[in-house]
């Protein structure tokens, strides 16, 4: 099983930046995937950002241009950079992980919140 942690969270005004940080550990190869996904109050848990071992990405239409996954295989680590940070991007952000044998893995998540 994949113990993930995130970090990076935190409030920042409209406009700024953060990047959030998962670490992967108790897997001796990378996930197949790794994700992160967000989830506001009352609102579904939703796909942000995903990215594969032979490095393709997908983002969510509403952060595309402005956030950016990227994956440190040394470290087995893998950021969102999050620019030009919204209001709408408020919520909790969570890590997940699918290994090469199809099991799900997820952070306790970061919280981010957008406001003036």
């Amino acid at each position: 099983q994949v113990q993930l942690v995130e970090s990076g969270g935190g409030l920042v005004q409209p406009g700024g930046s953060l990047r959030l940080s998962c670490a992967a550990s108790g897997s001796s190869r990378s996930p197949y995937v790794m994700g992160w996904y967000r989830q506001a109050p009352g609102k579904p848990r939703d796909l942000v950002a995903s990215s594969t071992v032979g490095g393709n990405t997908n983002y969510a239409d509403s952060v595309k241009g402005r956030f950016t996954i990227s994956r440190d295989t040394v470290k087995n680590t893998v950021y969102l950079q999050m620019n030009s940070l919204k209001a709408e991007d408020t919520g909790v952000y969570y890590c997940k992980a699918v290994s090469l044998l199809g099991v799900d893995s997820w952070g306790q998540g970061t919280q981010v919140t957008v406001s003036s």
